[in-house]
C-alpha cells in the first residue's frame, strides 16, 4: 500500500507549484490600492489652531489659611527661641563680669571692710535687743501671772521673738566674721570664692529670717491693739454709738436692797459728753440710786440721789487716744462713807454720803443708759424715757457689784490690767455668770 502513495503524493506537489503564479496573478488584478485618503491630522491652509500650554511640571497645591497659619508660628516660634538664646547669653556674660567684680573687691578690701561690717552688725544686733524689750515691756499684759489676755499668750510669743532676734544676730555676727577676718590668698582663691558664696547665702538666710520675725512681731502687736482685752477678760460689751435705744438690762439673782455695797467695772469709752452713764440703778421713785458717771475730763459717783455726788476732777484725757480705765464706787451707810477708784487708785473720797440711807429693792439696773423717771407706765424697756445725749458709747467689761465695801488691797489688785479681775466675780453681779441682756445695737464681743 505504501507504494501506490507515494506517486500520489508527487502528483499533487508538482500541481499545487504550478498554480501557485496563476492564483498570485489573480489576485493582483482584484486589489486596488488607493494611496489618495485624506489624513484627518493634516493641516490645510486657512485652519490655525491655538497652541496648548503645557502644565508646569512641579506646580505646588494652594495651601489653606490653618497652612499659613502654622507657618507663621512656627517662624514666630523660631524668632522667639533666637530671642531667648541671645538674652541668655547676655545675662549670663553679664553676670560672670559682676561675679568677678564682687570676687575682685572682696579680694582685695576684704580685710578693711571686714571691722567696719562687723561694727555695724554689733550695733544693729543692740538697737534690735533694745527694741524688742522696749516692746515686750510696752505690750507685757500679764507680767506677774501666766494668762491669757485676748487669746493670745503675748509673753510666751515675744520671748520666743527676743530670743530668735538675739541669736540671729548672733549668728550674722560670726558669718561676717569669719567671711571678713582672713584675707584671701592668691593660692586658694577658687576655694575662697566658693566660700564666699556660701557665707552670702548664709547672710541672705539669716536677714529673711529677721525679715519674718519683725513681720511676725508686728501681727501680734496689730492683733493685740485690736482685741486685747484687760485684766484676763475674753468677753465685752460693744456701745457702737450713742442712741436712746442702745443699752444692756441686767438681771441680777439677788435683790439689790443693799447698805453698803461696791460696784466696779472696765471701760473704754470713744468719747466722753457732759454726763456720759456707764452704770445706774433706780426705780420710780428715785431714778438715781446707783451711778457711774463720766463727764468730760471728771469720773462721777452718786448714791441715793444726785445731790449726793463724788467726783475726781481732771482724772481723764478727752482729747487722747481711747484706753481701757477701771472705775469702782464703794458706799457704806455707817457714816456714809464713798469714795471713787481709777484703775485701782483712790482718787475722790467723801463723807457723809446718803448716810443711813438703804438701796431700795425692785428697781432696774441699767448699762449705757440711766431711768430718768419719765417713763410713765411703761415700764418694759423704757425707751422712751431715754436720752441719747447720756448714752455711753465704747466697750464695757468686768461689771461686778459686790454687796460690802472691798479693802483697798482688792480694789488695787482689780485695777491691774494684767490681773484677774474678770475672774474675781461679785456677789450681787458676777460678770459671766448674771444674766446682761443688750437691747437694739449693743452685743457681746470676743
Amino acid at each position: 500500500m505504501s507504494h501506490w502513495r507515494l506517486p500520489l503524493l508527487s502528483l499533487c506537489l508538482c500541481l499545487s507549484l504550478g498554480l501557485a503564479p496563476s492564483l498570485a496573478m489573480a489576485y493582483e488584478d482584484d486589489i486596488e490600492v488607493n494611496y489618495a485618503d485624506p489624513f484627518y491630522n493634516e493641516i490645510t491652509e486657512g485652519e490655525t489652531t491655538e497652541p496648548t500650554p503645557a502644565p508646569a511640571p512641579c506646580r505646588a497645591p494652594d495651601m489653606t489659611k490653618w497652612d499659613k497659619m502654622f507657618a507663621m508660628l512656627e517662624n514666630s516660634q523660631m524668632r522667639e527661641n533666637m530671642l531667648l538664646q541671645y538674652a541668655d547669653d547676655i545675662i549670663k556674660v553679664e553676670m560672670d563680669s559682676l561675679r568677678q567684680e564682687v570676687l575682685r573687691f572682696v579680694a582685695q578690701h576684704g580685710g578693711s571692710c571686714g571691722a567696719a561690717v562687723e561694727v555695724a552688725e554689733r550695733k544693729l544686733s543692740l538697737q534690735l535687743d533694745s527694741r524688742f524689750k522696749e516692746v515686750l515691756n510696752g505690750v507685757r499684759p500679764c507680767e506677774d501671772t501666766n494668762v491669757k489676755c485676748g487669746g493670745l499668750e503675748l509673753e510666751s510669743v515675744l520671748q520666743q521673738l527676743l530670743s530668735t532676734a538675739q541669736a540671729q544676730a548672733s549668728r550674722l555676727v560670726k558669718l561676717e566674721s569669719s567671711c571678713f577676718s582672713e584675707q584671701l590668698s592668691k593660692t586658694g582663691f577658687q576655694h575662697k570664692e566658693q566660700e564666699v558664696a556660701s557665707q552670702e547665702s548664709h547672710l541672705e538666710a539669716a536677714l529673711l529670717a529677721l525679715q519674718q520675725s519683725r513681720a511676725e512681731l508686728e501681727e501680734v502687736l496689730s492683733s493685740v491693739k485690736q482685741r486685747y482685752l484687760p485684766a484676763g477678760c475674753d468677753l465685752a460689751l460693744l456701745f457702737p454709738m450713742r442712741s436712746r435705744r442702745i443699752y444692756t438690762s441686767v438681771v441680777p439673782e439677788t435683790s439689790l436692797s443693799l447698805s453698803s455695797f461696791t460696784a466696779c467695772l472696765w471701760v473704754k469709752p470713744n468719747g466722753v459728753s457732759n454726763k456720759t452713764v456707764l452704770l445706774s440703778y433706780g426705780n420710780r421713785q428715785n431714778p438715781y440710786e446707783i451711778q457711774l458717771l463720766l463727764s468730760d475730763d471728771a469720773a462721777q459717783f452718786t448714791v441715793g440721789g444726785e445731790a449726793h455726788l463724788v467726783e475726781a476732777s481732771g482724772v481723764l484725757d478727752p482729747r487722747g487716744t481711747p484706753q481701757w480705765m477701771h472705775l469702782c464706787g464703794a458706799w457704806s451707810s455707817d457714816q456714809g462713807m464713798a469714795s471713787l477708784w481709777l484703775n485701782g487708785e483712790k482718787v475722790a473720797i467723801s463723807p457723809g454720803v446718803a448716810e443711813g440711807h438703804v438701796i431700795p429693792p425692785g428697781g432696774s439696773l441699767l448699762l449705757g443708759q440711766e431711768r430718768n423717771g419719765c417713763c410713765g407706765q411703761e415700764i418694759p424697756g423704757f425707751e422712751q424715757g431715754f436720752d441719747h445725749k447720756l448714752a455711753f458709747a465704747g466697750k464695757m467689761t468686768g461689771v461686778n457689784i459686790w454687796d460690802r465695801v472691798l479693802s483697798e488691797e482688792e480694789v488695787r489688785l482689780l485695777g491691774q490690767q494684767g490681773g484677774q479681775s474678770c475672774g474675781h466675780r461679785g456677789s450681787v453681779v458676777a460678770w459671766g455668770l448674771t444674766e446682761m441682756v443688750p437691747h437694739a445695737g449693743a452685743q457681746f464681743i470676743h
